[in-house]
């Protein structure tokens, strides 16, 4: 008979909870959930060797371990450190962290274009979350931008450098989702960028993924490219008869129009099955899909302000006094 692995006990902004060891200080907060979660840009939990790039995941851990409760002396990337026996940290509840975070996020849109406006990622971006959050108005750097040319990656894919923020994430799904691998970080420092060997085109099966796990507008879907604002559309849950993928998606509608395809994503936006470039792209009917339902946008970036599902206390949507009492009389 086995013997029962001691959990570990941690305590995030006041939040106590039991993980197993190894776990990383960013997933036990995700067990925990609510606010107190850090926001991650470049982890993927679907991903091997994600995670460490972005440092958006930043907090203060106050106490290291019941054995050791000295604090560390620096913020540490949650998303790369594991959980010790009595550990407490602060996410929230600490100015040093949110600190931290604002100095990235500045440095993350220190080349980083405004092209919210045209951006297809507009409304399901997590650096528009981070830039309206903690972003500066102006810019202190005196250097110019870095600039790149958009590129065609295949017949399929739109890549904006000038967006990109170098998680790595596509070069990762590239890697364990693909037989060979054909685009990569090139150079390094200041003049590191995505891009592919000798101009070839990423052609795959899988690779239409790295659009999903891409958190900024840097690669995006050309078959839908300006067709639709994300808030404009409906994403309903749709599956079809495919032999390479599961089949289950997310189908973006404008009317009868499936203006997009994606992988369903959990309330982390991470993808929960990887789907195949044929679902992807190029089924684009409605009769091509068996449409299950409403898909819940389980986020608090603009797309969640289309709710499909009817209220269950409706009352709570007249926040005005005055709406109110409007309402009893038009009852009365």
């Amino acid at each position: 008979m086995s013997e029962e692995v001691k959990k570990f006990k941690i305590t995030i902004d006041g939040q106590t909870a039991e993980v197993l060891p190894g776990t990383s200080i960013l997933e036990a907060a995700r067990q925990i959930g609510g606010k107190s979660v850090p926001p991650a840009m470049c982890y993927y939990s679907k991903l091997e060797a994600s995670g460490g790039r972005c440092r958006t995941c930043l907090v203060e851990v106050s106490k290291g371990s019941e054995a050791d409760p000295r604090p560390m002396p620096k913020l540490v990337a949650s998303c790369r450190t594991n959980v010790m026996d009595g550990m407490e940290v602060k996410n929230l509840s600490s100015d040093k962290a949110q600190e931290g975070r604002k100095a990235v996020t500045e440095f993350l849109l220190v080349n980083h274009p405004l092209d919210c406006p045209v951006c297809d990622q507009a409304g399901e971006c997590h650096l528009q979350d981070l830039g309206y959050e903690h972003g500066n108005l102006d810019t202190r750097t005196e250097f110019k931008r870095n600039t790149y040319d958009a590129d065609d990656l295949g017949p399929h894919i739109k890549l904006n450098m000038n967006r990109c923020i170098l998680c790595a994430r596509c070069v990762l799904a590239a890697n364990q989702l693909t037989g060979e691998r054909e685009h990569g970080i090139l150079f390094r420092g200041d003049h590191a960028e995505i891009s592919t060997y000798l101009n070839k085109a990423l052609d795959n099966d899988f690779i239409g993924n790295v659009i999903d796990v891409c958190p900024v507008g840097a690669l995006t879907d050309r078959t839908a490219r300006f067709a639709s604002r994300v808030w404009f559309t409906k994403p309903m849950n749709a599956s079809c008869k495919c032999d390479k993928c599961s089949g289950k998606t997310t189908v973006y509608l404008k009317g009868d129009e499936v203006v997009r395809v994606t992988a369903r994503k959990d309330q982390w936006g991470e993808v929960e099955e990887f789907i195949c470039d044929t679902c992807r792209f190029e089924r684009k009917n409605l009769s091509d899909w068996n449409i299950e339902g409403p898909r819940h946008i389980d986020r608090h970036s603009v797309i969640s302000l289309n709710h499909y599902e009817k209220p269950k206390d409706e009352l709570r949507v007249l926040d005005n006094p005055m709406a109110k009492e409007i309402s009893e009389k038009d009852e009365k």
